[in-house]
């Protein structure tokens, strides 16, 4: 039962951050994928070891395809703004 309340407390988040970084996004007026990089790979980080727990699929591809993702959102900071406040 603890799984279940935690993967939906988990889902709810995601939802919600989404929501929040694409109304500072539009509010800021950032356009663009290239700026949204670091969001998108660490979101798909959350997503893929949710599923990867869900579907029994905690091995090596999982940790490799992890790894990547935070590699390609720490390269991607680069393209992130700098705010004026």
């Amino acid at each position: 039962m603890l799984p279940i309340i935690l993967s939906i407390v988990l889902i709810i988040a995601l939802v919600l951050s989404i929501s929040v970084v694409i109304k500072k996004r539009k509010k800021a007026g950032i356009k663009g994928i290239k700026y949204s990089l670091t969001s998108i790979c660490l979101y798909l980080i959350a997503v893929i070891n949710l599923l990867a727990y869900w579907l029994n699929f905690m091995g090596l591809l999982n940790w490799s395809i992890t790894v990547i993702l935070l590699i390609g959102g720490a390269y991607c900071t680069k393209y992130m703004t700098l705010s004026e406040n």
